[in-house]
């Protein structure tokens, strides 16, 4: 498995720069790449989050926990990786019958079973505002916002 240490640095010589620049780049002191390539130190949160982003990748590719470069916006927007290209078995559609909502009220969802109490409807909507709240939830939202702008002009 790669270390975040390894991709800092292997994403630092991809991109042709010398410690002290990226460093310099990114608003952080001088030798903190180095502590950070070195594990000497780890970056935060908030420094991996500028790294990520100033590479475009994700954080998980950035911590090495995963080898999918992908950022989550990429992949909500519609576009394919090289690895969603190749042939992808899918086994055939099986017919199922149509199943009706049990009240007579009707247009009821597995939602609706789901959030049946009060307080999971309450705890969903505080994780999904939570979510919302998050850095990469604001980037998601600001993205959503400019395509839907641009649709209009």
């Amino acid at each position: 498995m790669v270390t975040m240490a390894q991709r800092i640095e292997a994403l630092r010589d991809e991109a042709g720069l010398s410690r002290p620049a990226l460093a310099s780049a990114l608003g952080f002191p001088k030798n903190a790449i180095e502590k950070f390539e070195t594990g000497r130190a780890t970056p935060t949160k908030d420094q991996q989050e500028k790294m990520a982003a100033y590479f475009g990748v994700s954080l998980f590719y950035l911590r090495g926990e995963s080898g999918d470069r992908t950022r989550q916006e990429d992949w909500m927007s519609g576009g394919l990786t090289a690895a969603e290209e190749e042939p992808v078995y899918r086994p055939a559609a099986v017919k199922r019958p149509k199943v009706e909502p049990a009240s007579s009220g009707g247009g009821a969802t597995m939602l609706d079973a789901l959030f049946s109490t009060k307080q999971a409807k309450d705890q969903f909507k505080a994780m999904v505002l939570e979510v919302l709240r998050s850095p990469e939830g604001q980037e998601v939202i600001a993205q959503a916002v400019w395509k839907e702008l641009a649709k209009r002009r």
